[in-house]
């Protein structure tokens, strides 16, 4: 019961710590920004592009590749200690894993991912 009543104090505290902040950083009588104000600044001058402008399509491969790498180390790390629990079976699990993601990045290598223009 004294747990729950410390969580429940803290719970409190951080609420109305945030809270009081909110209203101690509301605008207070400010004018209103306007329209120039909004715009977004470069450098001082005007933006030459649109914020939500597509990326070429070349940026997607490299952002999938990264993904496939990050996925690798993402599930190896957690492996290292499931291996010592599980033995062979983890290590097939895991180079089944290995061989489809190094598939998926033979066709990356293939299709000119790796070839920067």
């Amino acid at each position: 019961m004294a747990e729950l009543l410390a969580l429940t104090l803290i719970f409190v505290l951080l609420v109305g710590t945030a809270l009081g902040l909110q209203w101690l950083t509301r605008p207070s009588g400010l004018p209103p920004v306007s329209e120039p104000q909004k715009t977004p600044v470069l450098g001082g001058q005007q933006p030459g592009t649109h914020a939500w402008q597509r990326y070429h399509v070349r940026f997607y491969s490299m952002t999938l590749l990264f993904i496939a790498f990050e996925m690798e180390m993402m599930f190896m790390y957690p492996w290292a200690v499931v291996y010592v629990a599980e033995g062979v079976k983890a290590l097939v699990e895991m180079g089944m894993f290995l061989a489809i993601l190094s598939i998926g990045i033979l066709y990356g290598w293939r299709e000119g991912i790796f070839r920067w223009q």
